[in-house]
């Protein structure tokens, strides 16, 4: 699939089999992409949990409540160490919500390559999770997703509505 075919064709879906578990080579290619992202300094400070085990899934999808979340075979998460992180000193600005953030990115689209639906998700209960995942005060995370099939017979909506490049770029 062509690069930017791939980007046109992402979807956030809401609609998982929960039946079907993505294979642990899938898994480790999404995994290697989130790997190989770039960060600040290249401090690398995350850390990727693939939920997975029906013990871990029950607690963790405590904090999200939609029923289409409750049926992903997983949900990624990537926590961060803010101490680990560059800082810049002139203002104190910490890199860690950008590092994940790119780290997740990375592994939103290796998804997509590989078929495995996924949806960014950023309206969690970050205490619920937190206290799922025993996080450590230092610990950060910006973002989960589910990974997983969507549903047989799912079909893709393809109605991305974005501003055209005229209304969001500026060439100096």
């Amino acid at each position: 699939m062509d690069f930017y075919e791939l980007i046109r064709n992402r979807e956030s879906i809401r609609n998982y089999d929960p039946e079907k578990p993505v294979d642990e080579a899938t898994l480790s290619r999404i995994l290697e992409a989130g790997r190989l992202a770039p960060s600040a300094a290249n401090r690398q400070p995350w850390r990727f949990l693939v939920i997975s085990s029906q013990e871990m899934l029950r607690k963790v999808r405590q904090c999200y409540l939609q029923s289409w979340f409750q049926d992903a075979p997983h949900i990624l998460v990537v926590v961060g160490d803010i101490d680990k992180s560059w800082v810049r000193k002139s203002d104190g600005y910490n890199s860690i919500e950008t590092d994940l953030t790119i780290a997740m990115d990375h592994m939103v689209l290796a998804a997509e390559y590989e078929g495995i639906a996924t949806c960014w998700i950023a309206a969690y209960d970050p205490v619920v999770l937190r206290k799922a995942l025993s996080l450590k005060d230092n610990e950060r995370i910006f973002s989960i997703t589910p990974l997983g099939y969507p549903r047989l017979g799912f079909i893709k909506k393809h109605d991305k509505q974005r501003k055209p490049l005229n209304e969001i770029v500026q060439i100096l």
